[in-house]
């Protein structure tokens, strides 16, 4: 979500116009909602907002629970209930149970063209995926040059095997997936690794066709000041996580860095979604009183507690496939010029970039004793100085979204007529 509006707040400015069509809030289910981000709506951008048909209303009343987080993130070890809904939707519901949009944002785009306007471009971002289905039907309908933006992996993504799906399915979520790469004119992923991923499944796909556009960060979300604490030593992680992340002798480190370096007051934030295999291993390592987990929050005071840090924790989930992950956060964490702890693969995208930053390496999920010297480091310098902010870097700014914004600008052909945006 924040990629495209990030889009959006900058197109304009950049001789592209975008139409926004999207769903009717108060007719979908969501886990969470930031109506502060409204405010990156530029004046004057046009925003459709339609019906929608899906089924997470209908699971919030028949289970008594909350709508999944992404890849089940808010569901830990699943019941039998949670396991047959898990078949019903990887199966009944191909890509994905968000698909009973696409008939309300087609008929909007139908709309449009029939009163005499005409577009540039359409661009589909997803997940979900069943998104793409809308743009490889305009393709298929009006020969819309199409860019079909893909945030993550779609068959391969990690919580696929979770989907319990029966060969049928699978070969259709296939199908739609080769469909989507062929047709596009061009595809959007968000690190080199996805684009080798798809590459490696259409080795036929005509060079330049898939481009790279990372994720990034916005330059005046970071305008406030940086403020590290003074009296304690705090690592803070932003969004979900779960057991999936491996970030168990990480946590055993830290109690061990509170026992080699007493005087140094080490604490956790956790802000977000976090599942309660995260929170057993926190209480194993006898890290509860010195954690603190805090809900969901706008997304600009979670920037203000990444500033009140002393350092940021990011993991990426022990799964296959994992070198591509890049997580969006890796760009906000990079624009706080604090130290990063990422836990997880070494030479992954997310390892490169931090390197080249100069803000962090990989931890490898089971390299305890990297993760302990890299601590101790970190409780050292905070005996000298509780400000461990690292200096300015010119490698950080290429990730700003207005430097994206303008990136996706020049795959808009250039003309007078607007751009479309779904």
């Amino acid at each position: 979500m924040q990629r495209c509006l990030k889009w959006v707040k900058y197109l304009p400015g950049l001789g592209v116009e975008p139409t926004v069509i999207t769903v009717d809030p108060d007719q979908a289910t969501y886990p969470v909602r930031d109506e502060s981000l409204l405010h990156d709506v530029p004046l004057g951008v046009r925003v459709i907002r339609t019906a929608t048909l899906e089924p997470f209303g209908s699971y919030q009343k028949l289970t008594g629970r909350a709508v999944p987080h992404g890849g089940f993130a808010n569901e830990g070890t699943p019941s039998l209930s949670q396991k047959a809904m898990r078949f019903v939707r990887g199966n009944l519901f191909i890509p994905d149970p968000r698909r009973g949009w696409n008939a309300y944002a087609l008929a909007a785009v139908e709309k449009l063209l029939a009163q005499g306007e005409r577009f540039d471009a359409v661009l589909t971002s997803s997940p979900p995926h069943s998104t793409q289905l809308i743009g490889l039907e305009l393709k298929r309908r009006h020969g819309l040059r199409w860019l079909a933006d893909l945030r993550d992996p779609w068959t391969d993504i990690y919580y696929t095997k979770d989907l319990h799906r029966t060969p049928a399915a699978a070969w259709l979520d296939a199908r739609y997936e080769r469909q989507v790469l062929r047709g596009a004119d061009a595809v959007l992923v968000t690190s080199p690794e996805t684009e080798r991923l798809f590459r490696r499944k259409l080795p036929d796909l005509a060079a330049g066709k898939i481009v790279v556009l990372p994720n990034g960060y916005d330059e005046p979300d970071f305008q406030q000041p940086s403020q590290p604490p003074a009296d304690c030593l705090r690592i803070t992680h932003t969004g979900t996580i779960t057991a999936r992340y491996r970030i168990d002798n990480l946590l055993r480190a830290v109690a061990e860095c509170g026992r080699r370096l007493p005087a140094v007051p080490w604490r956790l934030r956790f802000i977000g979604q976090v599942d309660a295999g995260i929170r057993a291993q926190v209480a194993a390592a006898g890290l509860a009183d010195a954690t603190e987990f805090l809900p969901f929050v706008p997304h600009q005071q979670s920037v203000a507690y990444l500033l009140q840090s002393s350092a940021v924790l990011m993991a990426i989930p022990d799964v296959p496939l994992n070198l591509g992950i890049l997580p969006g956060k890796v760009f906000e964490y990079l624009a706080t010029y604090k130290p990063v702890l990422c836990v997880g693969p070494a030479g992954s995208d997310a390892d490169h970039i931090l390197r080249e930053a100069g803000a962090g390496q990989a931890l490898p999920y089971d390299d305890y004793e990297l993760m302990l010297s890299t601590l101790l480091a970190l409780g050292h310098r905070w005996q000298q100085s509780p400000d461990l902010d690292l200096p300015p870097s010119p490698m950080v700014a290429r990730y700003s979204r207005r430097g994206q914004a303008a990136r996706l600008a020049q795959l808009v052909p250039a003309s007078a007529r607007p751009a479309a945006s779904s």
